[in-house]
């Protein structure tokens, strides 16, 4: 009898977390809270992950940035997003932990505390970027995806943000998306590779960009203190905990830096993410230690290497990557954050990603595979910005374009600036 009741339990345990089961307890809880609907202005944003993710957070602040009136930021905890002093008068943060990643009742709990929410919302809107990507998370990619779906049918605005589409997604998450799309949920791909695998897949989309590139913020007094110890003249080096982890990357990184400084040019090296199992920080200061880089608050660094021992803010990577004369790095955001300024970024290809927003910009050996060759291919791409102003002439090229697409991501939403 004991072990009848454990495997009782293990079934009604798997039971409970089946995306099915949950999209029909949440489609519950959200009518009851839409009966008493009274809708307002205001916009409901549901979040990344975030905490210790630079990118996550750049997504949200975008997004509040570029909308006018109130917006509710939904999290799974306290702490996975900040809001910028700017903003801080009409965008809050709501936390609701079940509403992803929980069981059956914690979802139940929260999905009414969402219809709520809902109730008072004239739109909803999913972050997308890698999130929704068909394979990253599956779980939580088809709990956001039926959650835009139950409120496209209640008759509010949803729409899923800039996000990429993998070539191998989990079918639960295509099938997740295929039921939002046909819901009215609008779908807005980042870019043309993740667009056409979408459309081979039969889910038509809006090709848009990351909706980063529309952020308005910018900080430079990070910036101005880098430029005061290193110059002028100087490239961003991001060494990824998430590349780390598949592949020793200090070696090829090492050398990249002696090649920038032997050009007689500065580097900043720069975390963009710290959490566990991808901790930029940590793999920062190792690839420090091995150029004998100076640590920004100290003395002037005589390698003419510079460390920024913490992660800054979205306005203030922005300040810097305006700045910097090219960028190499494992993470997209920064890669993002540097080509919106015209300027060539170097980047790691991780999850399949980055191909579509280099094909965007016409500069697709600027995408790079990590593993073995890693810095023979970050130096071919360094030769190619070097030997002349077509890299760059390209990505400048682009960079207005992008910056417009990613704003067609907000297409009928109240827009900051428009008078609404």
């Amino acid at each position: 009898m004991p072990a009848v009741t454990a495997r009782a339990r293990r079934a009604l345990s798997r039971l409970s977390g089946d995306p099915r089961v949950l999209d029909a307890i949440a489609g519950v809880a959200i009518r009851r809270a839409l009966r008493r609907r009274r809708p307002g202005r205001l916009a409901v944003l549901l979040g990344p992950p975030g905490r210790g993710n630079i990118g996550d957070q750049a997504l949200v602040e975008a997004f509040c940035e570029n909308v006018t009136g109130p917006v509710v930021v939904v999290v799974r905890a306290s702490g996975d997003v900040e809001v910028p002093a700017q903003l801080s008068t009409r965008v809050r943060v709501e936390v609701l932990p079940g509403l992803l990643y929980g069981g059956a009742r914690s979802h139940a709990r929260d999905a009414a505390r969402l219809g709520r929410l809902l109730a008072d919302a004239s739109s909803f809107s999913v972050v997308g970027a890698d999130i929704m990507d068909g394979a990253y998370a599956h779980r939580a990619s088809i709990a956001r995806a039926n959650l835009a779906a139950r409120a496209s049918r209640a008759g509010i605005d949803s729409r899923i943000l800039g996000f990429s589409w993998n070539d191998a997604p989990h079918p639960g998450a295509l099938a997740a998306v295929r039921r939002a799309s046909r819901s009215g949920v609008r779908l807005l791909a980042r870019d043309p590779v993740s667009a056409s695998r979408l459309a081979e897949a039969g889910v038509p989309t809006d090709e848009t960009a990351d909706i980063v590139f529309s952020a308005r913020t910018t900080d430079s007094r990070v910036a101005d203190r880098v430029v005061e110890r290193v110059g002028d003249d100087f490239a961003i080096v991001n060494a990824s905990g998430l590349v780390a982890g598949d592949h020793d990357q200090l070696d090829d990184l090492e050398g990249v830096v002696d090649r920038l400084r032997a050009g007689g040019r500065g580097v900043l090296i720069l975390p963009h993410v710290s959490r566990p199992g991808g901790d930029d920080i940590a793999v920062c200061r190792e690839l420090a230690a091995r150029v004998d880089a100076g640590v920004l608050g100290g003395d002037r660094p005589p390698s003419g290497v510079l460390l920024i021992d913490r992660l800054v803010s979205p306005a203030e990577i922005r300040g810097l990557a305006r700045r910097a004369r090219l960028t190499v790095t494992g993470r997209m955001h920064l890669a993002i954050m540097s080509i919106m300024h015209g300027v060539p970024a170097v980047t790691v290809s991780t999850q399949g990603k980055v191909e579509g927003l280099m094909e965007r910009t016409g500069t697709p050996g600027l995408c790079i595979a990590p593993g073995p060759g890693f810095g023979d291919r970050v130096h071919a791409a360094l030769d190619a910005i070097e030997s002349g102003a077509a890299v760059r002439e390209r990505v400048r090229a682009a960079a207005p374009r992008l910056v417009a697409d990613a704003e067609r991501n907000l297409d009928g939403l109240p827009a900051a600036g428009a008078g609404a």
